[in-house]
């Protein structure tokens, strides 16, 4: 018999303005600065507006160092342009994950059909923390769809978990990290019930997006909350009491020294100010949208 973990806490989705753009964080917050090596988490289901025209819709060209933002998309589609030169569109149920390493300017764009397909943008974003000794590796860029995405369906068709990054059981995601993670999404009929084995070792939650879910046999997380999971088992049970979507996310935690300002994380303040230097001199490259 597997041993459940307990919750440590159970955190809200606190609504916030980013830059114009509604979007709610759970985490970080006052209860939770990080889940080491997550950083940060933000939830965004967006109208794409009809009066702006979808090339300035979105996101615009900023820089990152020393991180990954990863994007997964439960609705329409996002269109990646980075100064690597990478331009590719990646519609629900795919991810992009970006290894910003030692410098990236990228713009995170609704795709031009995205009102032929809805008009509707959710997705999550996720940072997830470099190692010291990768943050200045040169940038890298994986697209993954929903079609190439590895799934696990339980016999009774009840739920559906796409294995992204890591390892679940004896599936494997197509996504390389640069420390030990993994991040699953998974949808769940009522009724439908998954244990997630994961190493003791790794700091753990899971965010449900819509619906409600039981979690080991005990407490009870609804939409727009994240449960952290206590390092005290081999993994936890879900069982939707509705149809439900939800995020999870376990890591190996990295334990090192973070010094964060706006796009930038590093290991301390001389670090995050070199990045604004050399982000100001060009060295992240340059973007230009077309």
């Amino acid at each position: 018999m597997n041993k459940s973990r307990t919750i440590k806490s159970i955190l809200y989705a606190t609504p916030m303005d980013m830059g114009g753009m509604p979007i709610r964080q759970p985490f970080p917050s006052a209860k939770a600065e990080s889940i080491d090596p997550f950083l940060l988490l933000h939830h965004a289901d967006i109208k794409v507006p009809t009066h702006v025209d979808v090339k300035h819709a979105g996101v615009g060209p900023h820089p990152h160092r020393g991180f990954s933002p990863v994007s997964f998309i439960f609705k329409g589609g996002v269109h990646h342009r980075d100064s690597r030169g990478n331009n590719n569109v990646v519609y629900a149920g795919g991810t992009q994950w970006m290894n910003a390493g030692m410098g990236v300017i990228h713009s995170e764009r609704p795709p031009a059909d995205i009102h032929e397909i809805g008009g509707r943008q959710e997705l999550i974003q996720l940072w997830v923390n470099t190692p010291a000794k990768h943050k200045m590796d040169q940038p890298s860029y994986q697209p993954l769809t929903a079609d190439d995405t590895p799934k696990i369906t339980t016999t009774d068709g009840l739920v559906q978990v796409n294995v992204i990054a890591g390892n679940l059981g004896n599936t494997t995601g197509k996504i390389h990290t640069l420390s030990d993670v993994n991040t699953f999404t998974a949808t769940f009929q009522k009724g439908g019930k998954y244990f997630f084995q994961i190493p003791e070792s790794h700091n753990a939650f899971i965010y449900v997006l819509q619906g409600k879910m039981q979690v080991t046999g005990d407490s009870e997380v609804e939409g727009k909350y994240v449960a952290v999971f206590q390092n005290d088992g081999e993994g936890f049970e879900l069982e939707a009491l509705e149809d439900s979507t939800v995020f999870i996310g376990t890591g190996e935690p990295i334990n090192e020294p973070v010094a964060s300002h706006g796009p930038f994380v590093m290991n301390n303040q001389t670090e995050l100010m070199e990045a604004f230097r050399d982000y100001q001199l060009g060295k992240m490259g340059v973007l230009i949208e077309e």
